[in-house]
């Protein structure tokens, strides 16, 4: 079967776990809240921690704190390089400046706020199931997806900036508990569509969909989602256009595939064009351009969406081994990928036709195999 693609992950190759524990950093610097920062989750299984960097003018990172979370990382039997095999672990808010972590060896979420490139641990709240993975922000509502137990998704109010689950938004996925390899048959990642009306939920080679829950005005998922299979792609990761376009990895194919969503909740496809690469999981829009990260060949696909959805491909650049999920900064000008395989953050300038220029390199302490990457 095409989803056995995924494996390629795990061939990129038995690096041991890195168990350094996490250090502390100094009290926030309210004069930081404007510069540039990027968060980094380690995963660790002795300690969960995220790495902050201060992003320098011209893009490199410098080491700027390390803040536990308070919970465990975790990992999924049969990966490697991306022990949560997922996308949308470290979500930023934007709105309220928090960031959410998962900890997926404690079934719980972390809630930090944030000020400037510091961290203050605000709140840690059960997940409301078993191996968190993946976060979503909609307004005063945060969603989790669980990934084991046949998977679930958990929706919360926020409150005064804290998190209260609410069990009405409770939704179980009924995957199968025992499909193996574990992480590739494990749901990849919730994600709120832009204009707030529907949740997402990508299952990999579990079932191969998308499952599209509809919200109501109270930020309820429906009872039963809306699912649009798509056989031996193995949908990974999404992301979003300017024009609200589903973008979507799929590992089984190797390929990125563009789908409006319409108001029914049902996708139609655009457009879908390969890669040509090894375990194409994660996917991240800079403006008008994306990035895929194949884990599997160690490198980044890019490709330019025109204003109909279709697909021109911009080339691979190459990373360090392990490549898993990326961030742009918010000015669109750098992109930062996590490469698991050695526990690092490669650094790149996005050029104005969407090549890339690598710029630098930094090793986060304790990351091997970490996934979870956010900028402010």
């Amino acid at each position: 079967m095409k989803a056995l693609a995924l494996i390629g992950i795990s061939l990129v190759t038995g690096t041991s776990l890195l168990l350094a524990g996490p250090a502390s950093a100094g009290p926030p610097d309210p004069g930081d809240r404007e510069r540039p920062a990027v968060f980094v989750q380690t995963d660790s299984l002795t300690g969960n921690a995220i790495v902050a960097y201060r992003a320098a003018p011209d893009g490199t990172l410098r080491p700027a704190g390390t803040y536990p979370t308070g919970g465990l990382g975790g990992q999924l039997a049969g990966s490697v390089v991306d022990h949560l095999a997922s996308q949308g672990s470290l979500q930023w808010d934007e709105r309220h400046r928090q960031l959410f972590a998962v900890n997926a060896g404690s079934d719980t979420i972390t809630v930090f706020d944030v000020r400037g490139d510091a961290l203050v641990r605000s709140q840690v709240v059960s997940s409301g199931g078993r191996f968190p993975v993946s976060l979503a922000v909609r307004d005063d509502e945060v969603y989790v997806l669980n990934a084991l137990g046949g998977g679930s998704i958990q929706g919360f109010a926020r409150h005064d900036g804290r998190l209260t689950e609410l069990p009405g938004r409770h939704r179980e996925l009924g995957l199968d508990p025992g499909g193996a390899p574990e992480f590739t048959h494990t749901p990849g990642q919730i994600a709120v569509t832009p204009d707030g009306r529907d949740l997402l939920v990508t299952t990999k080679a579990a079932t191969s969909s998308i499952d599209v829950f509809p919200i109501d005005r109270s930020g309820r998922p429906a009872d039963q989602p809306i699912v649009t299979s798509l056989p031996g792609a193995v949908p990974f990761a999404m992301a979003f256009d300017g024009h609200g376009r589903l973008l979507v990895a799929e590992a089984g194919t190797n390929a990125v595939a563009t789908f409006n969503i319409g108001f029914d909740g049902h996708l139609r496809g655009v457009d879908q064009a390969s890669t040509g690469q090894a375990a194409t999981c994660w996917v991240v829009s800079v403006g008008r351009h994306i990035y895929v990260s194949n884990a599997g060949s160690a490198d980044l696909s890019g490709f330019t969406v025109d204003r109909h959805g279709r697909l021109v491909t911009l080339g691979t650049t190459g990373t360090d081994s392990g490549t898993v999920d990326a961030a742009a900064s918010g000015d669109g000008r750098y992109l930062y990928v996590q490469t698991g395989a050695a526990g690092l953050v490669d650094e790149f300038a996005i050029n104005s036709g969407g090549s890339l220029t690598r710029i630098g390199t930094v090793t986060v302490p304790g990351a091997t195999g970490g996934e979870g990457i956010a900028t402010r």
